[in-house]
């Protein structure tokens, strides 16, 4: 039984090993390389995992089958309207680095359908699971921007500056879910609270981010950073932000949008 995986990175090859290591036959897509033909990865595949930066997804969705159960890895999208036509679609997120899965540590994820629990069984894999897939999709992108602005102001793990950070930024997350129809509780989920914890320290991406921008306003990250994606989401209006979240509100205004949003 074949599934596809679009996104051969780190985090895909990961996802694509536990199911190769449970019988199913896999074939990545990597959008990277020219001769790569994304009809030839879908063909004849019984499901479809999503696991492209964000801002690559959008230039794929469109091509993957309506009718071929969705699997989104992708962390970063911050709405589900791009996943309404499909008839059957579930998220996986969480605290989980691509490096800690594939050397076969305990790692604790989220995900929407029971059936995900199966594909991606190991015994190193552990799942919480909740129905609210737009929850899911949120806080995987909302932990990646608040990352950010952990960097920014350089909190170290174990310190009650941090731990205050951190209890703020959750309820400015149960805030942003309220407000845009998902569950509130999905924050203290892996997905929410486990993946905010993780993201907001090194070796993340988001965090190295605002550490080395607190020290070069003119810095500009060489690699993929989500959290400028989702940024990039929010000011066009992706999601509704109430005026209580202060701190969201706080990283919009710090960050010159043309510079590193982009237009």
């Amino acid at each position: 039984m074949k599934i596809a995986i679009l996104g051969a990175g780190a985090f895909g090859t990961a996802l694509g090993g536990i199911l190769a290591s449970n019988g199913y036959d896999i074939d990545y897509y990597d959008s990277r390389l020219e001769r790569e033909k994304l009809s030839d990865t879908l063909s004849g595949t019984m499901a479809v995992v999503l696991c492209v930066p964000s801002k690559v997804a959008p230039y794929l969705i469109p091509y993957i089958p309506r009718e071929k159960p969705l699997i989104v890895a992708t962390k970063g999208i911050l709405s589900d309207a791009p996943f309404k036509e499909f008839k059957d679609f579930m998220v996986i997120s969480g605290p989980g680095f691509a490096k800690d899965i594939k050397a076969k540590k305990h790692t604790l994820l989220t995900v929407t359908d029971g059936r995900l629990k199966d594909l991606f069984r190991a015994e190193y894999m552990e799942f919480d699971e909740t129905k609210d897939r737009r929850g899911v999709l949120m806080c995987g992108g909302l932990k990646n921007v608040y990352a950010i602005r952990a960097g920014v102001l350089k909190l170290e793990r174990g310190t009650s500056t941090r731990s205050n950070f951190l209890a703020k930024v959750r309820a400015e997350m149960r805030m942003l879910l309220a407000a845009n129809g998902a569950d509130p509780k999905t924050v203290d989920l892996a997905c929410g609270h486990g993946d905010l914890d993780l993201t907001c320290a090194m070796p993340s991406r988001n965090y190295e981010f605002g550490f080395k921008l607190a020290d070069n306003p003119d810095y500009m990250p060489e690699k993929t950073v989500e959290g400028l994606s989702a940024l990039r989401r929010i000011r066009r209006g992706e999601i509704e932000v109430p005026t209580g979240t202060k701190i969201l509100h706080e990283i919009l205004d710090s960050i010159n949008e043309k510079e590193k949003l982009g237009d």
